[in-house]
Formats: structure tokens, sequence, C-alpha cells
């Protein structure tokens, strides 16, 4: 069943999303208000709420969050902190998204049982650009498609840890900066000690707290970043940066810290049988991005709208209450869908997701003969692939024969004459019908074979 109007044109989608892109302009600086969202999970140091409100109205401050690049794309359980950045952004505070291309050399222990394995330096420079690509696609297309108002956003900033780690040695490292850390400190962190009690670590990783700690002491020193926003995990590594700062200026910083998303079987968000759903498109289609946000479950679709949305609560509500009316509608679901999408692969993604949808369970002829040989590969995932010359009178059941669909004749006629066969979405019972463009081949010189409920065969007709 398909919960979107896929029926419409782009038009028609942009004018049903509009309501979506209308957003309340923050006319405060106070993003602590972000509780209400689910968002924001704690700050350090703590019962500082009151001094932080008073900071953010006060001025426009400076954030930062950092992404190391252990693959070459972010993946959606990230998109909570960048949302946050987000958050920020519209508020009018100025927002830094650091790449550790120096620190992923390194191996941060948070929430890993071993060592982390050590990246080639073409490994690690081909995920700093994937990396950077997932982050600025996010940032361009929030402020394309989801920012209306006539103030212009403060421009994010993208660095890479690298620029600065590049230029220092180790001696100077450890003697202006190491000197500065405690062992029982060091110790006592929760990453640590969960190591520590198991499979033990590294030297280099347990160091992994002073160089995220000198990363916000650099952006400090550059920018007068105050605050950074990490997972729950990183909670020891933020207090390693609040300190040394402390120390080396005097100065209170402010760490803030967003919740973990898990599913209803407690898996972390956005990760299947270990497969990420990646922001880039070369690694997560916009199609599959877009379904498998519109099959969250009903009990954490309101909780993600609020966490992946801009929309305002009482509207959430209200689609809430629309979707207890009319359940089959999914409405709050294809709202989930179409606005994160549109925020990740911008309106193309959503288009071509929704065409995708269109032709995979709307049986839409029309939609499928748009697509090329990769489009519907993607889409009929697991689909086999062949290239067949087009012979002047050939018969169905030569045609299936020569893709290799079926073993013997015999199988062949027996399934096709019971109903088994589907050609284009459009079943074919008669073996001897002549295949002939237009019906049995598309405009795009493919046709789509389906044997039973689940197996596609691709044909790319040479003419």
């Amino acid at each position: 069943m398909c919960y979107c109007l896929l029926s419409k044109s782009l038009v028609a989608i942009r004018s049903t999303c509009k309501v979506i892109y209308n957003y309340r302009f923050y006319s405060n600086r106070n993003v602590l208000k972000l509780h209400e969202r689910e968002i924001l999970q704690s700050i350090f140091p703590e019962n500082s709420s009151n001094e932080v409100i008073e900071l953010l109205i006060k001025k426009n401050q400076c954030v930062y969050a950092g992404f190391d690049p252990t693959a070459d794309s972010l993946h959606i359980g990230n998109l909570l902190v960048i949302m946050n950045l987000l958050h920020w952004q519209r508020a009018n505070h100025k927002v830094i998204a650091l790449i550790g291309g120096a620190t992923a050399q390194i191996g941060d222990p948070s929430g890993k049982s071993k060592d982390r394995d050590k990246q080639s330096s073409q490994l690690l420079s081909h995920n700093v650009k994937g990396i950077t690509n997932s982050l600025q696609s996010v940032f361009e297309n929030h402020a394309k498609y989801f920012w209306k108002q006539k103030d212009s956003l403060p421009k994010p900033i993208i660095v890479n840890n690298m620029e600065w780690y590049k230029g220092i040695g180790v001696i100077d490292f450890m003697n202006n900066i190491g000197r500065q850390f405690r062992m029982g400190t060091m110790l006592s962190r929760e990453s640590v000690k969960v190591r520590l009690a198991g499979s033990g670590m590294s030297f280099t990783e347990f160091t992994y707290q002073t160089f995220q700690a000198y990363d916000w002491l650099h952006l400090f020193e550059t920018y007068k970043c105050l605050f950074q926003i990490g997972g729950n995990d990183q909670m020891g590594n933020i207090m390693s940066g609040q300190e040394l700062i402390s120390r080396r200026h005097n100065t209170r910083v402010y760490g803030l810290t967003v919740p973990l998303i898990t599913t209803e079987s407690g898996d972390k968000y956005g990760k299947s049988a270990q497969n990420a759903v990646w922001l880039n498109s070369d690694k997560t289609s916009p199609f599959e991005f877009y379904q498998y946000l519109i099959r969250t479950p009903d009990s954490d679709v309101e909780k993600l709208l609020k966490m992946f949305t801009f929309i305002s609560i009482p509207e959430i509500t209200e689609l809430m209450r629309k979707h207890k009316e009319s359940p089959d509608k999914r409405i709050p679901h294809e709202t989930l869908a179409r606005y994160v999408t549109t925020l990740v692969h911008g309106e193309t993604g959503l288009q071509e997701a929704l065409v995708a949808t269109s032709a995979l369970y709307d049986n839409n002829v029309e939609t499928l003969s748009t697509l090329n040989t990769n489009d519907i590969y993607k889409i009929f995932n697991g689909a086999t692939v062949v290239e067949l010359m087009l012979e002047p009178g050939i018969t169905v059941l030569q045609m299936v024969m020569k893709a290799k669909c079926f073993l013997t004749d015999r199988d062949a006629c027996r399934i096709i004459t019971a109903g088994g066969l589907y050609i284009n979405h459009q079943k074919i019972t008669n073996i001897d019908e002549i295949v002939t463009l237009f019906v049995h081949i598309l405009p795009n010189k493919i046709s789509l074979v389906r044997i039973g409920k689940r197996n596609y065969w691709i044909i790319k007709w040479i003419m």
C-alpha cells in the first residue's frame, strides 16, 4: 500500500508540503527550550541552566559539534546533533561543524569495546570528503527549503581539525597541553573505566579525550566558542574540554548532550541488521531513505517529528490527532518522510523517492517508463539484469527462457498459464503472445519481469 500522494506532480507536491515549510522565527536566542522537542538531554556543568540562558539571551553565541570521519557518510543517527546545530543557527547563533580528520586517526573509545582499526591516509581523505558532503547538503537544503524569513541565516562553518594539528609537534603538545590533565581524572571517565574493565585500551585511545579537549580550546580561542554539543556518550570528552579551557583561560564553557535514539527493540535508530541508513545518496538512495522513514512505527513517529522537523508542537499534536482518526492514511508518517527526505536530499531527492515509490507500490507503468536501468535496479533491489537482442516475432515464452527466468519450458508454461508472470506490472498468461514495443517493452527499452510475488528480472533490450 502506498501512503503518499504519488500521482501528483512536483508542483502539487510542493504545494502539499507548503504548510510544512512555514516555520516560526525564534525571536529569542534561548535554545534550551529545545528540551520540549526531546533533543537535549543534559547540560554541563550541572545547575548552569540559568547562566546559560542569560548568555544566550544577552548576545549571539558560538556552538560546535564534532564528527569523526570513521565512514564516508554520516548516518541518520547523526542527524539529531545536526538538527541541534540548525536550531542554534535559526536562533542567530554561530555554528561550527568540526570534522575530525586528525582525531579519527586516534580513535574515540566512547561506546566501543575494542580499539578502532587504523585508517590509511587515502581512506581518511575519502571519508572526510564524504562527511563534508553530508554536512553541506543538510545545511544548504535547510536554508533553501526550510528558512523562509527575510533575515539570512548565519553561515555555518565547517572545519577539519587536521588544519591545526599538522602544525603542532608531539613535544609541544605534551608540554603545553598534556600537563593540564590529571591521570586520576582521566581514568575516572566512563569510557575509560568500561574499557579497562573489559578488553583494555591502547595508550592512543586513552589520550583521545585530550585531543577533543584541545579542539574545543582551539575553537574557543579562535571563535570564542563557549558551547559544545555531542551525544550522551561524549560527556567525558566534553568535561575534559571544559576543564582544559577553565584552567587556561579561567572561563566557564558549557556542554550539551543529545539523547541516544533507539527503536522499540532497543537498537540504535537508523541501524537494521548492521546496515546504517546513510545521509549520502550513493550509500542510501533517497527512495530507501524515504521508505525507512515512512515505515516508522506508530509509537515512534511523534517523537521523531519533534526531533527531526521544525514543525511546531501544536501542529504535531494535530497530526497525531488526525492519525488517531484515520490511521490507515499514516499522515504523520508521510509528513516525517517527506520532511526529512527534503532536508537531506532536497526536493529533487524527494521527487525521486516518490517516483520510485509509485513504480514499486502503485504498479504505475507510466512512472516505470521514465526510469533508467540504474533507478529500476535500486528500486527492485536484488533483481537480475539481462540484455537481450530484440528479434522479430519473439514470443513471451522465448523471452523469459532467454532471460533464464525459468529452468525448463515446462516450468515456464505451467507458471505463466497459471497467472504467475507479470511484465511491466501487467499479468501475462499467453505464452505465444508476441513481444511488442510499448506493450511489453517500455519507451526506455526496458521490460520489468516478475515471477510470483518477489522475483524480478530487468531486461534491457538491444535494438
